[in-house]
């Protein structure tokens, strides 16, 4: 029985993460659709303008606008992404909390995309920084996901490691004995 509620825990964690960034991700996207117009900018910060503007933006590609008018295989291979990232992880509990806390951020992200895709028939893009391309909510949390999975492994690899020498180390001291 505990090892079932400590599994729902885990879950909770991910599952928590991800409903956090839908929410942030559908709110902000449905402000934009109405109160700004298509292509349109606005300066939500005075003083970091014109470097930082919202402008909306209808993207039916991927990331940095590649794969324009593909958003049935986009739709579908970040369905895989979905199913992937809740199937693996339960084989990811013992992997750092960063690691953790990445496919939750990875997993809302890529929710929040596919709800534009399904609902829309495109994605909502709106954050403008310099010559970026535009993204959104769900694209931040992706890229942040990815930056956080990266470290957890850095992490991972590093006490591997160590205990690794730790463990060599203590074998020479046993043979010398």
């Amino acid at each position: 029985m505990k090892a079932g509620k400590k599994l729902t825990g885990h879950y909770a964690l991910l599952f928590g993460i991800a409903v956090i960034v839908v929410i942030l991700d559908q709110w902000s996207k449905s402000w934009i659709r109405q109160n700004v117009g298509l292509g349109a900018e606005i300066y939500p910060i005075s003083f970091l303008a014109p470097f930082f503007r919202f402008t909306y933006w209808k993207n039916t590609g991927a990331a940095l606008g590649i794969f324009q008018n593909a958003n049935i295989p986009l739709l579908i291979l970040s369905s895989i992404i979905v199913i992937v990232i809740i199937g693996y992880y339960r084989k990811a509990l013992d992997e750092p909390l960063v690691f953790r806390i990445s496919m939750g951020l990875l997993l809302g992200g890529a929710v929040g995309n596919i709800i534009d895709r399904i609902q829309l028939g495109y994605v909502t893009d709106f954050i403008a920084m310099g010559s970026f391309p535009v993204y959104n909510v769900a694209d931040s949390c992706v890229t942040i996901g990815v930056f956080l999975m990266l470290i957890g492994l850095l992490v991972q690899e590093r006490k591997e490691k160590a205990a690794n020498i730790e463990m060599e180390a203590n074998q020479e001291v046993d043979d010398e004995n």
